[in-house]
C-alpha cells in the first residue's frame, strides 16, 4: 500500500479506557492489552500519560518492544509562561520510553481564552515551541486538535 494514502490507527484504550468508572489498569494489564495491540497490528499505542501517575510512570519505564506498533505517550503542550525545556510535563514525555508523543492543545479561540486565559498568540507559540522540542528531540509528534470541532463550528458560523 502506498504510504500517503494510508490510514493509520491510533489506540487510546490505555489512557481513555481506564478512564471509565470502575475501570483501573495495573501495569501488567496495561502489558497484556498492548502486547494484544501490538499482535493486531495497531500502528499507534498511546499509552497514557507519563508523569500522571505511579501506574503510567511505571509502565512508561517498560521496554514494550512492540513489533508493528508504536509505542506513544500523550501529554500536553508546554504550560504559558515557561520554555518549552524547562517544562515538567513535556521533559515526562520526553523521558518516557515512548518514540512518539502525541500533544493535546487548543483549537477553539473560545477555549484559548477561557479555558486557558491566554492569548491566540500564546496558544500557538505554546504548540510551535513543543513540537519543535520534539521533533529537536528526535521524538514523532502528533497532535490531538482538541475542541476542534467547536472551532470548526465557529468558524462555519462567521461565514
Amino acid at each position: 500500500m502506498d504510504e500517503d494514502n494510508k490510514i493509520y490507527l491510533f489506540d487510546t484504550t490505555l489512557r481513555d479506557g481506564q478512564q471509565t468508572t470502575g475501570v483501573n489498569f495495573s501495569v501488567s494489564d496495561k502489558m497484556t492489552i498492548a502486547k494484544s495491540l501490538d499482535e493486531l497490528g495497531i500502528d499507534y499505542i498511546e499509552g497514557g500519560w507519563p508523569g500522571a501517575n505511579p501506574t503510567d510512570n511505571d509502565f512508561f519505564s517498560r521496554d514494550l518492544n512492540f513489533t508493528k506498533s508504536k509505542f506513544t505517550a500523550f501529554g500536553m503542550t508546554r504550560r504559558p509562561g515557561r520554555s518549552a525545556d524547562n517544562d515538567p510535563g513535556l521533559n515526562s514525555l520526553i523521558n518516557s520510553n515512548a518514540h512518539t508523543i502525541c500533544l493535546v492543545g487548543k483549537s477553539s479561540s473560545f477555549q484559548v481564552k477561557n479555558a486557558l486565559g491566554i492569548t491566540e498568540d500564546e496558544n500557538i507559540s505554546m504548540l510551535s515551541d513543543s513540537f519543535n522540542y520534539l521533533n529537536n528531540k528526535n521524538r514523532e509528534a502528533i497532535y490531538d486538535a482538541e475542541h476542534f470541532l467547536m472551532a470548526l463550528r465557529t468558524i462555519k458560523s462567521m461565514q
